[in-house]
């Protein structure tokens, strides 16, 4: 089946059946993942999948269905009944698709026959060796919830009633490690993960393995502090819950009804010189990459904080209709799902320092490795999580922590970032380095 065909003839279908503007939105794919405990395979899974979404507009009004079969009689039943469904929706005068047109796709090298082409028992043994490599790390290390090997290969069309019709392909492999550390009575749990488009960029299964076993093992001896306010520094593997909140507080539909803690912030000063945001969906080999978004408009890289000060809001064609302004090219979603804000590479900028410079400088201090729950509010920027990682002392870590909270303002919180790293790892759509607030409240005994 040449699907960049079906997909217009389905667009074509709609139309026929009286849809004023029609959408189809399309993804291939197939996935690997094999999860190893204590060497042993525990689970295994290969599959493919493919499916197929329809959006149409009988003047405001808007229906969508999905399926996973292609036969040609099933989606054109499928679209006249959703124009059907349509015609007796309710009205909003902000349903419609974006009103562009096509255009020249940029280029954006995101796939990896090598990954394609790997063989499941290398793959096996990739998940395996990063285990072996968190048990061979320590003593300690007595047991395991696991370490796994994942990759995915897929392809998305999407097809509209304006003359869009775009398709790219990607490809996608992670190696992920749990291992548990005993001392007595007492165990912890350490993690740790690679995710990448291509093959070759993934961290080792040795590496993998081993800095989740040192993650384990600085955990054994942990203790609560004194309630206190200190300098917080924030873990590159746990800092991305910041700036996700805050990519949930830029949205266009939160901002607009009130609901952020950064509203009508534009121009202003939002945080310290230090903080730079940047969501670039055009990054080579980004987990988040994309020419286009889930309604067809084209990307581009955006500077949304640039030194502390806001440029932007996020909007997809709905949110931005809506409000008077123009989709950002953020509109995310899978063939079963209407299109919503969400971000692509969304990262702090990060500098030429050292996370030990970072530490360096704190004489009393507490380094988050793990949080828990998410006390985040982005309409008041109230954050309240649990915690644990390293406590600092004379600039270097001291002693385990576990079972504080940590709390703040995300305003002050942002205005109080005082030095940022240079450890980002873009194995997510939300990164960040390892960066530092001067001072937050840690409450422990």
């Amino acid at each position: 089946m040449d699907y960049l065909d079906f997909a217009q003839e389905t667009v074509s279908s709609a139309m026929r059946a009286g849809a004023h503007e029609a959408e189809v939105f399309m993804q291939t794919g197939s996935e690997f993942s094999v999860d190893i405990r204590m060497g042993d395979i525990e689970t295994l899974t290969q599959a493919s999948y493919k499916g197929l979404g329809l959006r149409v507009f009988v003047g405001n009004r808007v229906a969508f269905a999905s399926t996973t079969d292609f036969h040609p009689d099933v989606v054109e039943e499928m679209a006249s009944d959703t124009v059907e469904l349509a015609q007796v929706a309710s009205e909003d005068a902000a349903n419609g698709l974006p009103a562009v047109g096509p255009g020249p796709l940029p280029h954006i090298d995101l796939v990896d026959p090598n990954i394609q082409h790997l063989p499941a028992e290398d793959k096996i043994d990739m998940a395996r060796d990063a285990e072996r490599a968190a048990f061979d790390f320590d003593t300690r290390i007595t047991n395991s919830h696991g370490a796994g090997f994942g990759s995915h290969t897929s392809a998305r069309i999407i097809a509209n009633s304006n003359g869009i019709l775009y398709s790219n392909a990607t490809t996608e492999c992670g190696i992920s490690c749990t291992p548990i550390a005993e001392q007595g009575p007492e165990k912890q749990v350490g993690s740790y993960w690679t995710a990448k488009r291509f093959l070759k960029d993934l961290e080792s299964p040795m590496f993998v393995g081993e800095e989740a076993a040192l993650r384990a093992v600085r955990k054994l001896g942990a203790r609560k502090v004194q309630t206190q306010k200190v300098p917080v520094i924030f873990d590159w593997n746990v800092g991305s819950m910041l700036w996700g909140s805050v990519f949930s507080a830029l949205e266009g539909e939160a901002v607009h009804r009130g609901m952020s803690f950064l509203k009508d912030m534009i121009g202003k000063k939002i945080a310290s010189d230090l903080v730079t945001l940047t969501d670039d969906p055009l990054r080579p080999w980004g987990l988040g990459s994309m020419p286009f978004d889930g309604e067809g408009v084209l990307t581009k890289r955006k500077t949304v904080v640039d030194k502390g000060v806001l440029n932007l809001y996020f909007y997809d064609a709905r949110t931005a209709r809506k409000y008077g302004q123009e989709p950002t090219g953020n509109a995310r979603r899978s063939y079963g799902s209407i299109p919503s804000v969400g971000p692509a590479n969304f990262y702090l900028e990060p500098s030429a320092i050292s996370v030990d410079n970072l530490v360096g400088e704190v004489s009393e201090g507490f380094y988050v490795m793990d949080t828990m729950g998410r006390g985040i509010n982005i309409v008041t920027g109230d954050f309240s999580v649990g915690a644990s990682g390293m406590w600092i002392s004379g600039g270097e870590f001291a002693f385990p922590v576990q079972e504080v909270t940590i709390a703040g303002n995300m305003l002050d919180m942002l205005h109080n970032i005082d030095a940022v790293a240079n450890d980002i790892k873009f194995i997510s759509s939300v990164v960040t380095p390892t960066f530092r607030i001067s001072e937050m409240t840690v409450s422990g005994r």
